[in-house]
């Protein structure tokens, strides 16, 4: 038998490519839960603590990205410097690390993989685990005023609950990544709650909330500000109002990302910045967007993108695209195959007029033909070996008051908009 060769750490002019090739190669696993490694590789970086800025770790089975996105826009419009570290990205890697609303560089990051992959000496380390190191060296380094720190999965185990967050949140729980975290909503409870620290504020948006969670708080003696009990909002047709124990905010402007986020959010500036202004928090909530997140990327037919991939984020886009004026919907979907595709099609196939299921070229893409397995079978389905072919087959059969929505996965969503470049409906 051959011995397996080990990869050799790239060469001190090497790109950002050649390095993220190296993380992903060295590590036998994409997903290898637990905080181990990853802690001991922090200590010998001085990375367990960040001196003074304050920390916010947000867990969730979907809301993340948003709720940290509008924290984002509120704390740099009332002057805060602010470190956000996200996951997965979209299009670049350098999406993953955000300094004050800027991209982290290539050379930003290939300096802190070198100072890790120094550090670790014979600690193996995931990509994720890279990753998070990466952006809490560069957080060090700009010695911020705050940083957020997205989780990846779960919340216990995740590397990023390597730091004791000065606010830890949960924005909603449901069932994704079962293998992982358990398969019901009481077990994902527990393990999103991982993330809260005794005697420190931990804020919970979701609002059918099981008593699990609220046991582990009350047990760990942290702090729960939960929506419906310590924070509440109402909506009306053109505004909505916002009541926690700092704020009441009356006449918000209507948010462009989901509702339930916005709330998340007011209540995390309530405990990190209470004296901000409050036309500053609804500017944030009100203007803020985030790629992929029902982004609208065509006029006429209506194209909108969504990375929605797992039940709960499917019921959210339905209730959206049923507010979208159209003729007919098309849905150009593609999925992972360890994700809950039959709940997810499920949650939108009486919406769909016609579906344009393609494979997805990765190492855990379904075949667009189980996914059609999974429709009702009366349903209208076309399938595809690629994305490209998909979307050439809809721009036939679209018509300009028709809509289409693109969704099922990050992968589904990036390769989509890599696909519009320089293009437009004919």
């Amino acid at each position: 038998m051959t011995a397996s060769i080990k990869p050799t750490a790239p060469a001190a002019n090497a790109s950002l490519n050649t390095w993220i090739e190296y993380l992903l190669a060295i590590h036998p696993t994409e997903i290898d839960m637990g905080l181990t490694r990853v802690s001991n590789v922090a200590a010998r970086l001085g990375l367990t603590m960040l001196g003074a800025t304050k920390v916010v770790t947000v867990a969730g089975t979907n809301g993340k990205g948003t709720t940290c996105a509008m924290v984002e826009a509120a704390l740099l419009l009332s002057g805060k410097t602010v470190g956000v570290y996200s996951s997965p990205h979209l299009l670049h890697y350098n999406e993953r690390v955000r300094i004050n609303g800027v991209d982290a560089s290539d050379i930003e990051l290939i300096k802190a993989f070198e100072a890790i992959e120094t550090a670790r000496a014979d600690i193996s380390l995931s990509f994720f685990e890279y990753a998070t190191l990466a952006g809490l060296v560069l957080f060090k380094q700009a010695k911020l005023d705050v940083v957020l720190l997205e989780v990846g999965l779960g919340g216990r185990l995740d590397a990023t609950n390597l730091i004791d967050a000065d606010i830890s949140v949960v924005t909603s729980i449901d069932l994704d990544h079962q293998e992982y975290l358990g398969d019901t909503r009481e077990l994902v409870a527990v393990e999103k709650a991982g993330v809260f620290r005794a005697g420190r504020p931990a804020i919970v948006g979701e609002p059918d909330c099981p008593q699990t969670l609220i046991d582990y708080a009350q047990h760990l003696s942290a702090n729960l500000y939960r929506v419906g009990h310590q924070f509440s909002y109402q909506c009306d047709t053109n505004s909505w109002h916002y009541k926690g124990h700092v704020f009441e905010l009356n006449a918000l402007p209507l948010p462009q990302l989901p509702q339930p986020n916005a709330a998340t959010a007011i209540a995390v500036l309530e405990h990190l910045c209470p004296a901000i202004a409050p036309e500053l928090v609804a500017k944030a909530v009100g203007q803020t967007q985030l790629a992929g997140r029902l982004e609208y990327v065509n006029q006429q037919p209506t194209v909108m993108v969504d990375v929605a991939h797992n039940p709960h984020a499917a019921r959210y886009l339905r209730s959206r695209l049923n507010k979208v004026a159209k003729q007919r919907l098309f849905a150009i979907c593609g999925m992972l195959k360890d994700k809950d595709a039959a709940a997810v099609l499920s949650e939108l196939s009486d919406d769909i007029t016609h579906w344009y299921l393609t494979d997805l070229d990765v190492a855990r893409g379904s075949e667009a033909t189980a996914l059609k397995a999974l429709l009702p079978a009366n349903s209208q389905a076309t399938c595809f070996n690629r994305l490209s072919a998909a979307w050439n087959a809809v721009k036939q059969d679209a018509k300009a008051d028709d809509a289409v929505i693109v969704f099922g996965s990050f992968y589904t969503v990036a390769g989509f908009k890599e696909l519009l470049k320089g293009e437009r409906f004919v």
